[in-house]
């Protein structure tokens, strides 16, 4: 076993090779950038170095950097994690040419897997299925609009170096066509350096079926079954588990051989995970999938397989890398119950799953024990930074089987208490209880198909809201005069609303979105408030904040505990399962609130625009494409909201633009 390792990369991955690294007793180096200096997983290893500025280029993807700075800690070997350097054939001959391991497979294997093209013809010859499409090397986009209606619409095109989503289109008709390869093809470019891509027959009803493989340098190899990732939006998994639901017997043992036959194939060693699709069109069936990809790294979704098997995989990396066999052969592998896991990302999903950034202000997980673990690589007080992949932490609970292991998520999800961005906590809580998805009707358009159920238009703010809301302005005035004055016991330093000859009550002004709320609070003489809202509701409310942050409260004869966190003249509630925002209006300032005029349309995050699709002066149409921004690696575009007249653009190509930038300026008509 090594004595000491660096882990090239950041986040929750390198906390979770640290923390596996730590039990076995070796020592561990994290590397970080500028953005990363406070980050959690410095903050664990045994030591850290410094690698660069905060863009990944500047850092994170410096192979030579992080070479010198494993050499300079004395570490024998280095685990990439996932994403980054970790499928870079050049990065593990770099360090096998400086002496150190690389704790992954060899650079033969993931050049083998690389290219998806070379990969699928590859394992044509291994005979593994795989899906119709064009893997070849002509990118001419005519020949490749040729090839896209031989292989019949709808089509997928994909970088051939992509993965998380990245540099992938669905493609429905001839005259989409040309416009999504462009976008493709730039993703590729920006994400992985390449810009060439494939194309793929695209399945109506397919599953996501993936199985985790591993195989020593003795040429021993295992599956540890499967995991099912159908779940997904922009072609990034959002929910996993295992076993996949439904899953024949006789399937499992077909996918399982052809995911060992696919390593052995390609002499593999280490950690791998082979995709296939599935279609499930008439169920599932032993005939019907095939391969896509094999990931040579260890997933993200990891977790499920260790929950259901038992196992520690990053250990098994790390014994397999310093030249261990295989802990254990294919009978000695066991399914034992049901394992989901749910990516909790920074992403407004009632903004098509927008990435959010800013401080986490307050960042409360549930409880863990033995039927709950949380993955994360952020602490309450960390933000979520533009640089970065904006997932906050990975969810992961196991029951006996499917349906306790769902209502085990439901409830930790409901648990979570994240103020400071927007989050899709309620959008798991609603997918995870779905009827469809309870009952295992699954496939990878599961979420357009049941969007209005998942995501349905945000609600306004109830009458328990606006009086919880209420109750936490006053306890906190109340708190804050207590301590500002000499006499606690003087009537100035009471919150009560006092007048000479007449009740003691107040009036408080929220902004709920777009609709402005005035509250009348009477102060009562035992020290509760009875709040009057609108459509004659009226709450009788009682509490106090906690040093915990949470507000515990009474509102008749119902209590309530909750999250609580005032971020300026934001009041964010966090209650089992929901998110409210109220805006506490101050009526001398509330000029300041309003938004920008309707005909300006803004930068929802910082990034960099990449092409700009109108020319000052231009008709549009609503819904019609105006710009591309490239922010948290992937595009985004702004469309226009309505009909109108391009009066001026503010950006161009190449141009930097900061959240909130205004970048076009529309005069619509109306």
């Amino acid at each position: 076993m090594f004595r000491k390792i660096l882990i090239a990369n950041r986040g929750e991955i390198a906390c979770r090779v640290i923390r596996t690294a730590r039990r076995l007793g070796v020592a561990t180096v994290a590397v970080y950038s500028d953005a990363d200096a406070g980050a959690r997983h410095v903050a664990l290893a045994d030591e850290a170095v410094r690698i660069g500025p905060a863009p990944v280029r500047e850092s994170y993807l410096r192979a030579e950097t992080i070479i010198e700075a494993a050499r300079a800690t004395g570490a024998e070997a280095v685990h990439p994690g996932y994403g980054f350097l970790s499928e870079n054939a050049e990065f593990a001959e770099a360090l096998a040419a400086a002496g150190l391991s690389f704790i992954g497979p060899p650079a033969s294997a993931i050049r083998a897997m690389g290219l998806k093209g070379a990969a699928k013809a590859l394992m044509q010859q291994a005979s593994v299925p795989v899906v119709p499409g064009y893997h070849g090397d002509n990118q001419d986009a005519d020949f490749l609009l040729g090839e896209a209606a031989r292989i019949g619409w709808p089509v997928l095109i994909k970088a051939v170096a992509g993965g998380g989503g990245k540099g992938m289109r669905r493609v429905d008709k001839a005259t989409d066509f040309k416009a999504a390869l462009a976008g493709a093809q730039r993703e590729g470019a920006n994400a992985f350096g390449n810009d060439r891509v494939l194309l793929e027959k695209y399945l109506i009803k397919p599953r996501h079926i993936e199985i985790q493989v591993f195989a020593d340098s003795q040429g021993n190899a295992v599956h540890l079954f499967e995991r099912d990732c159908s779940v997904q939006r922009r072609h990034q998994k959002v929910l996993e588990e295992a076993p996949a639901p439904g899953m024949p017997a006789e399937m499992r043992r077909a996918m399982g051989e052809a995911a060992v036959n696919a390593a052995k194939a390609i002499g593999y060693v280490g950690a791998g995970t082979v995709e296939f699709i599935a279609d499930v069109s008439d169920g599932l069936k032993p005939d019907r999938f095939y391969f896509m990809e094999m990931n040579t790294r260890l997933q993200v979704e990891h977790p499920v397989t260790e929950m259901i098997t038992g196992q520690d995989l990053v250990e098994w990396q790390l014994r397999v890398a310093a030249g261990a066999p295989l802990p254990l052969r294919q009978d000695d592998l066991r399914i034992d119950g049901h394992a989901v896991e749910a990516r909790i990302y920074a992403e407004d999903p009632n903004r098509n799953f927008l990435p959010s950034v800013g401080k986490l202000h307050r960042l409360r997980p549930p409880v863990e024990g033995p039927h709950v673990r949380v993955d994360t690589g952020v602490r309450e007080g960390d933000s979520v930074t533009p640089f970065y992949d904006p997932m906050i932490a990975k969810l992961i609970v196991w029951d006996v089987d499917r349906g306790a292991a769902l209502r085990r998520m439901g409830q930790a999800l409901a648990e979570y208490q994240i103020a400071g961005v927007t989050t899709n906590t309620a959008f798991l809580i609603a997918l995870a209880g779905h009827p469809a998805f309870a009952a295992g009707d699954l496939d990878t358009g599961f979420i357009e198909r049941f969007h209005a159920d998942l995501i349905p238009p945000r609600e306004g703010a109830d009458a328990t809201a606006l009086a919880l809301a209420a109750l936490a302005v006053v306890l906190q005035r109340r708190r804050e005069v207590q301590v500002a004055a000499s006499d606690p016991w003087s009537p100035w330093a009471q919150v009560n609303g006092w007048r000479l000859n007449d009740q003691g009550y107040d009036e408080l002004l929220f902004r709920d979105g777009e609709r402005d709320i005035t509250l009348r609070l009477d102060y009562l003489a035992d020290g509760a408030i009875q709040v009057h809202g609108p459509q004659g509701s009226s709450l009788r409310a009682e509490g106090a904040l906690c040093a915990d942050g949470s507000l515990e409260a009474v509102l008749d004869e119902r209590r309530l505990k909750l999250g609580i966190a005032r971020l300026g003249a934001d009041i964010v509630l966090l209650r089992p399962g929901s998110v409210q925002k109220l805006t506490l209006v101050d009526p001398r300032a509330a000029g300041d609130l309003d938004e920008a005029g309707g005909g300006a349309l803004t930068a929802p995050m910082p990034g960099k625009v990449v092409q700009v699709l109108v020319a000052e002066g231009a008709m549009v149409e609503k819904g019609q494409a105006l710009m591309v921004l490239e922010a948290m690696k992937m595009e985004h575009t702004i469309a226009a909201p309505a009909r109108g007249k391009v009066a001026k653009l503010h950006f161009n190509a190449g141009d930097q633009v900061g959240d909130g930038a205004t970048l076009i300026a529309l005069e619509t008509e109306g």
